[in-house]
């Protein structure tokens, strides 16, 4: 499919990531990993608002009570954005000493997931190495119960509208594979993980994504240069090829849902040789993904 896709922030971003929808504020939020920082960005207005983060930060997600939580090296955190304040609300995850959040995701009920790598990298799933990195699951009495171990480079979190599945990706390029579960909505629980999409049949990696209306699966194809769209039965529907080598997360956004924003990786993280093709990598990106998308709601704790 072919769609124009336009740079709404040239934000040279090293590492942007974790975007998401604020339905009540109209805005969205993201992260710059490699900063760290937090932006929120206003599309009416072109404003991008941006705080410094205390440790490293991998994802984001409004709050129910107002402002944002944030899942950083120190722990899931409230974010007040009329202070600055950080306060934390479960120092529990990430668990061990040099890790770090990377993506996540608030499921239909309103509990807010993310996984876990080394800030240092990942195993070598391809030498078998275990992987080390973990999905946590922040609940709205701020309790945080670790949910499934053995991951490498965490991604893809999603769920669908109705609730009844919960999608992850790993990107490590020995695994790159989307699973999904069958998930109970009202106690939060994943079972009968098994392979969605095996991402060797495109040209990217999986990284973040987004649930349109239709229950479609949307994958950021890092290092392909596009954006997928696959069906609840695990086929390609639509690529979208963009102008940045490395997207990384995606959102629909605006009023009634019908962009799809993304974020991406910029200068010091694309392959050497490549920038005067993508001279704004590192910032936001809209396009017209051709059908309503999907925001989760806020995070209750």
């Amino acid at each position: 499919m072919t769609s124009t896709v336009d740079c709404v922030l040239d934000a040279g971003a090293t590492l942007g990531e974790g975007i998401v929808w604020d339905a009540s504020a109209q805005r969205l939020w993201w992260v710059d990993i490699a900063a760290p920082a937090l932006h929120r960005f206003d599309p009416a207005t072109g404003k991008n608002e941006t705080w410094a983060m205390p440790s490293a930060i991998g994802c984001v997600a409004p709050r129910a009570d107002g402002g944002a939580v944030v899942g950083l090296e120190d722990g899931w955190c409230a974010f007040d954005p009329a202070t600055g304040a950080v306060e934390i609300l479960n120092a529990e995850a990430p668990g061990a000493s040099g890790m770090r959040f990377n993506d996540g995701c608030v499921d239909p009920a309103g509990r807010f997931w993310a996984g876990t790598m080394p800030k240092a990298g990942p195993a070598n799933a391809a030498a078998g190495e275990p992987g080390n990195g973990l999905l946590f699951r922040l609940d709205a009495d701020g309790t945080s119960p670790r949910i499934l171990d053995g991951l490498y480079t965490q991604n893809g979190l999603a769920f669908s509208p109705d609730g009844s599945v919960m999608y992850l990706s790993d990107s490590h390029p020995a695994v790159r594979t989307i699973w999904a579960f069958d998930f109970h909505l009202e106690s939060g629980t994943p079972t009968n993980r098994r392979v969605f999409f095996d991402t060797r049949q495109v040209a990217g990696r999986p990284d973040g994504a987004a649930m349109d209306a239709e229950g479609c699966y949307w994958m950021a194809g890092i290092e392909g240069w596009q954006v997928v769209r696959i069906t609840p039965a695990g086929q390609v529907d639509r690529i979208i090829e963009v102008p940045v080598e490395k997207p990384t997360c995606l959102a629909f956004g605006g009023p009634r849902l019908d962009t799809l924003y993304l974020t991406c990786m910029g200068p010091g993280l694309i392959t050497p040789g490549s920038e005067a093709r993508q001279p704004r990598a590192g910032g936001l990106f809209a396009l017209n993904p051709g059908v309503p998308g999907y925001a989760p709601p806020p995070c209750a704790a």
